[in-house]
């Protein structure tokens, strides 16, 4: 078996790192990079960092180096061969067979790779000849500046069949025609492919020519003609002007996807070098991967007509499976008609910048592009629009992000068709008696002894329990609800102590599961308990089980606690009012009454809307 370097680049750009060691060492977030405590010294300050855009790891303390190959042998202890094999298969990687002739095909990469370099260095000569006369000319009718045409390697084809075909004879037609340079066409001669066109080159992430793209130069379909899929050159993994933007994004902490390679090319000339483009296709999973290995929310600026904005949303449907905590994407929406390119010619690079501070969010984006979809002036419609936004919610993979899209699409539907709030006129006199048919709102009184002591007591011990057993089940959803759960804490008893002892723990570590929690719950002399709340699957809750959707789960948990903390407020003041009716008969104590009842049966309600039918 033959490995070569084109093969084990592919498999190291394939690999995260970061996820890569994250699943046997714990690391953190710092800024751009990823910290740890060094696996192969013992130290109690991190000094062990990650880059995942580099593909490195180094410590600064023992000077451990090395890529996600390295990280196998070394730390994993296994062979060379097992570890490329290891992570081939994670990557989706078909491994080399035994071939005595892969020598030979890598030898053959290299030579494409020479080939195409020849071939850039041709056409950038032929721009700069009698022949490119009028592809210079383009040039300064778009105010492409002989400095950035140098830089970006631009050149021009003549419109010759032969003309490349003979200035790189040495090669062979054969290897011509493999690396997309020549047109082979069964019976007859092979042609230039690429003929009186402008030439851009496209260039992989260590800066070699791997393919071109080529505009016409006056009118003429297609405008834009890449070069095939070649062994070096794959449309749906490349993007454009990769080689330059990393470093300029790891300055400018940002990085912009835009269309095209002209948009990329006057972005860059008005200052903005963090710019790439996909080359001819639709957005794919792979070049988002490597646009968040370099910003954890990649701006996406296409063109403000009709296909730029469908282009966009498409984009954040194959985003959305791949979102993690802190990492999505943001939308800059140009004005209608306009590129980038025609943005900062018309009004400079501030038109542009200002564009980026208003960018907006991914969900932002999913929302106005739903709610502007269809009418939604009907009940069916409406239901419609809830049901979008709750299939694009769920196929994002990651539960919390899944969980908290959920909420914000709730949230958006629920304000979007509230009833509009009632004028209110104040009064000018005095309330007089209270009157048959009158509409009254009674006020809410100071609370009353009953109140005061409900956080002493008076949970309903059965949902406590039940929501209990679903924290300890889903201990991310303990920091979400910190607050109620405090209040809970003071009730008395075991359960008391228990919500205590799971919000100590959840505050002094975020990162918590349920084994960790049980362990620390355990040395705190909770372990009968914990066991005996887990044991609780028959209590009828979605929290409570094992096999419930987190992001269900979730969601019904945070309701389980909104009752179980409003029951007892409610409780005490309906006795309260009650008491006061039967002290002292008023219209206005007997409506604060009905209120109160009404709301216990509200609550009575939601928690039986919670509860799973038995089903035996």
């Amino acid at each position: 078996m033959s490995l070569t370097p084109a093969f084990l680049d592919e498999l190291r750009a394939r690999t995260t790192l970061s996820a890569l060691i994250g699943r046997s060492v714990k690391i953190t977030r710092a800024g751009r990079e990823y910290k740890a405590c060094c696996p192969f010294h013992n130290e109690k300050t991190p000094s062990f960092t990650i880059n995942d855009e580099k593909g490195f790891y180094h410590c600064f303390g023992c000077g451990a180096h090395g890529d996600a190959i390295r990280w196998m042998t070394e730390h994993d202890g296994l062979p060379f061969i097992d570890a490329v094999k290891e992570l081939a298969q994670a990557a989706g990687l078909d491994m080399p067979e035994a071939d005595p002739r892969a020598a030979q095909r890598a030898e053959r990469a290299k030579g494409l790779h020479e080939v195409m370099a020849d071939a850039s260095k041709f056409y950038t000569e032929q721009l700069h000849g009698i022949a490119g006369a009028e592809a210079r000319a383009l040039l300064e009718r778009r105010r492409v500046t002989a400095e950035t045409a140098r830089t970006f390697g631009m050149g021009y084809a003549p419109d010759s069949r032969t003309k490349l075909r003979e200035a790189l004879k040495s090669y062979g037609d054969a290897m011509l025609v493999e690396a997309g340079l020549l047109i082979q066409v069964e019976g007859k001669e092979p042609y230039d492919r690429f003929r009186g066109r402008l030439m851009i080159p496209i260039k992989d992430a260590r800066g070699r020519v791997i393919g071109f793209g080529g505009r016409i130069i006056g009118e003429g379909e297609p405008k834009y003609l890449n070069s095939p899929e070649t062994p070096l050159f794959d449309k749906g993994r490349s993007l454009y002007n990769l080689d330059r933007a990393s470093a300029a994004s790891r300055k400018a902490n940002r990085v912009i996807a835009v269309e095209g390679y002209m948009d990329v090319i006057a972005l860059a000339q008005a200052g903005f070098g963090e710019a790439v483009a996909p080359l001819g296709t639709a957005m794919t999973e792979h070049q988002l991967e490597r646009l968040w290995r370099m910003a954890d929310i990649p701006y996406l600026s296409f063109d403000g007509d009709n296909a730029g904005q469908k282009a966009a949303i498409r984009a954040a449907h194959r985003a959305l499976p791949l979102l993690q905590p802190g990492r999505s994407l943001a939308f800059v929406t140009l004005p209608p008609g306009q590129d980038p390119d025609d943005l900062v010619r018309a009004s400079g690079p501030q038109a542009f910048e200002a564009l980026l501070a208003s960018a907006q969010p991914l969900a932002d984006r999913l929302w106005q592009h739903e709610l502007a979809a269809e009418p939604v002036d009907t009940p069916e419609a409406r239901a419609g629009l809830k049901r979008r936004l709750s299939d694009l919610a769920a196929t994002i993979q990651d539960g919390n992000v899944r969980h908290e899209y959920i909420n914000e699409f709730r949230r958006r539907v629920d304000e979007h068709f509230a009833p509009a709030p009632r004028a209110f006129t104040p009064r000018t006199q005095s309330r007089g008696p209270f009157k048959p048919g009158q509409r009254w709102q009674p006020p809410e009184p100071p609370p009353g002894p009953a109140l005061q002591a409900v956080g002493a007591g008076g949970i309903d011990r059965v949902l406590a329990k039940a929501v209990l057993a679903g924290l300890i089940r889903h201990p991310a959803e303990i920091a979400r609800h910190v607050e109620t759960l405090t209040s809970l804490a003071h009730a008395d008893g075991a359960l008391g102590r228990l919500f205590e002892a799971v919000v100590d723990v959840a505050l002094e570590d975020r990162a918590l599961d349920t084994a960790r929690l049980r362990t620390i719950l355990a040395a705190s002399g909770f372990d009968s308990q914990a066991a005996e709340l887990l044991r609780a699957d028959q209590l009828p809750f979605t929290f409570t089980q094992k096999e419930w959707d987190a992001g269900r789960a979730a969601l019904d948990l945070g309701e389980a606690i909104a009752v179980l903390a409003a029951r007892p407020q409610v409780e005490a003041a309906l006795a309260e009012a009650t008491a006061a009716v039967q002290a002292r008969f008023s219209d206005e104590a007997f409506e604060r009454q009905v209120a109160l009842v009404r709301r216990k049966a509200e609550l009575e309600m939601r928690l039986a809307n919670l509860m799973l039918a038995d089903e035996t």
